[in-house]
């Protein structure tokens, strides 16, 4: 499905940090097909790229920044960083960002909410998300794994109006109405030392055929392919260690 715009509240982009550029292109190039765009000039974007697939951006890649793994980054669109991190501060958030202009592209900020997962908010001027949404080899799907589902529920709440609808011990983030995520807690057989965090899931014809090639393009499987209620997933990381989703939806979910 191509997007040209999201309401505020949605999530509308994804990137990746990696401490190794082209090896990510080219993992993600064999796994997606996705093309990388050359990088601008480091002073001006950072060596910041774009994933494009069909001709349209479809998720961004960049130098990783912070210690730890490497990682992917789930934004939600907002009217105003300024006054989203000022929600964020009162509901208990952590800054990591603070509000800052991204050329004339958008304006963007990221945080940890109390539960300790990391997610980000932009705000849309020249590039207002992805492309290609909810299609194979796309985003489809943002997900929180949380070990406190009320702190959780209590703070997205507070700033980005979401409700957590309960879905048997699944919860589905719903805004107005509309379902924009979903959220669930960390299975207890998920190691102490695995923070909180938010999974961006990407829509793929065929799981197991996802999952074989990402192995043999060097990287590694976290859950086998399972079938769950929308359709059948499996958890991989690249070859850095960033972790991902990968899920083919049953007909008449998606695009």
């Amino acid at each position: 499905m191509e997007r040209d715009e999201y309401a505020p509240g949605m999530p509308s982009w994804v990137d990746l940090g990696s401490p190794d550029i082209d090896g990510a292109a080219d993992f993600y190039r064999g796994l997606f097909g996705w093309e990388a765009t050359e990088p601008g000039p480091v002073e001006e974007t950072g060596g910041y790229r774009m994933f494009e697939y069909k001709g349209r951006p479809v998720a961004g890649l960049g130098p990783q920044v912070n210690p730890g793994p490497p990682y992917w980054t789930t934004y939600v669109t907002v009217a105003d960083a300024d006054d989203a991190v000022a929600r964020v501060k009162q509901a208990g958030g952590t800054v990591f960002v603070e509000p800052m202009d991204v050329l004339d592209v958008g304006r963007m900020a990221v945080f940890a909410d109390p539960t300790g997962a990391v997610i980000a908010i932009w705000q849309p001027r020249a590039h207002p998300g992805a492309g290609l949404v909810n299609e194979p080899n796309t985003m489809c799907w943002n997900e929180l794994s949380t070990r406190d589902v009320p702190a959780a529920t209590a703070f997205y709440e507070q700033v980005f109006g979401w409700t957590a609808v309960p879905q048997g011990p699944y919860n589905e983030w719903q805004l107005d109405g509309t379902t924009v995520g979903g959220m669930m807690q960390t299975p207890d057989m998920v190691p102490a030392e695995v923070p909180a965090h938010w999974l961006v899931y990407f829509a793929v014809e065929d799981t197991d055929a996802a999952v074989a090639r990402g192995q043999e393009l060097g990287g590694s499987v976290i859950v086998p392919p399972t079938d769950i209620q929308p359709g059948r997933f499996a958890t991989l990381t690249d070859p850095t260690g960033a972790m991902f989703a990968v899920i083919t939806l049953k007909a008449g979910l998606g695009a």
